[in-house]
């Protein structure tokens, strides 16, 4: 997953570790794609403690080669068709957008309208709450964070 990231260069590259530990520990809400045994599309999620009817999308990342092809609504829909804590599929979806990030937003805005959701964003993190290490203020935007739900095929 690390390594996908990187090579979008388009993506929030964290550490290896933490992309250790979100699959090692967020596996039941994660997602992976491989095409001829190497790793070409992931969804790393989280259900929120106190939303245990929510998965939280951390990160998409989807390979160069896979672009355009559909593979990031394909990845979502299996996200959605996992039982969550209580055996059951999430009622909700949450992921934070930033506003340049156009591909993101026709996905989950594409996302609410095929699960017949509405969808609701607001802004969560303003963009000087980022550290000088990571762009400060001048230079990363806000991430909003986009609700989809409740989804209809939640059960």
């Amino acid at each position: 997953m690390f390594d996908l990231v990187r090579d979008t260069g388009s993506l929030d590259v964290n550490s290896p570790y933490a992309y250790l530990m979100m699959g090692h520990w967020f596996a039941d809400s994660s997602v992976v794609a491989e095409r001829d045994g190497e790793i070409v599309g992931f969804i790393v999620g989280f259900v929120p403690p106190r939303q245990p009817d929510t998965v939280f999308v951390w990160q998409v990342g989807v390979a160069p080669s896979e672009k355009g092809r559909g593979l990031g609504k394909k990845m979502i829909d299996a996200l959605l068709d996992l039982p969550g804590p209580q055996g059951r599929r999430p009622r909700y979806l949450e992921a934070t957008v930033t506003p340049s990030n156009t591909a993101s937003e026709m996905l989950f805005r594409g996302t609410a309208k095929r699960h017949e959701a509405s969808i609701r964003i607001s802004e969560l993190f303003p963009g000087e709450w980022f550290p000088a290490s990571q762009g400060g203020a001048d230079t990363h935007e806000p991430e909003r964070l986009f609700r989809i739900g409740p989804l209809a095929s939640a059960s």
